[in-house]
């Protein structure tokens, strides 16, 4: 079994090094991370590899044991159900901050929601929303702009919410919705799109 030592490595680089390992056809491994948004996006990113996952915690660490899955007639039909329920097309949108717009906050703010409202109605949203920076306010547990974005993943919208971001302004437990992610995913994300609007 490969054992990777993550703790203490910023977002997005125990990912990245869970990635170098098994790009060497590694079929065990266990990453070792310090905190739980670390422990997520590298638990998420073993399981959209093909790995069985099981995390533990040990003192104040984490311990993501994976596997590799052979049972991948399975996975491909998950992925061919999850696939179905997707928009069609490939257009993501980038958020940086939660209002929209230039220094009229209140404006910008009521901008900002009226899109999120208007992406959750029309009939072909984007595919992926990902949120960095004071973006991620708009995914706030009990703000309306939340509620527009849950409505959107129900419609099969993946949003991303950068976890470095939610950790520096404290808010990662206040998050309502999307996952919370890590850089090596949500340029993934974007670089896979066919055109990315940026606001």
């Amino acid at each position: 079994m490969k054992i990777i030592d993550a703790k203490g490595k910023a977002c997005p680089e125990p990912v990245m090094m869970t990635k170098a390992a098994l790009d060497k056809n590694i079929v065990e491994i266990e990453i070792h991370v310090d905190n739980e948004v670390a422990s997520r996006n590298v638990e998420r990113f073993l399981k959209k590899s093909g790995f069985e996952s099981e995390v533990k915690k040990v003192g104040e660490d984490f311990h993501i044991a994976g596997r590799k899955d052979n049972a991948t007639g399975h996975n491909s039909n998950n992925e061919k159900t999850l696939s179905a329920r997707k928009p069609s097309g490939n257009r993501a949108v980038f958020i940086s901050r939660n209002v929209m717009g230039g220094n009229d906050e209140e404006l910008g703010e009521v901008l900002m929601k009226s899109f999120l409202g208007t992406l959750a109605q029309i009939d072909n949203p984007p595919a992926k929303i990902a949120l960095m920076n004071e973006g991620i306010k708009l995914a706030l547990e009990g703000s309306s702009s939340c509620e527009h974005l849950k409505e959107l993943e129900k419609k099969g919208v993946e949003i991303f919410v950068c976890g470095t971001c939610s950790n520096h302004f404290g808010l990662t437990e206040k998050i309502g919705t999307g996952i919370i992610s890590n850089m090596f995913d949500i340029t993934d994300a974007l670089l896979a799109s066919d055109s990315v609007i940026s606001i």
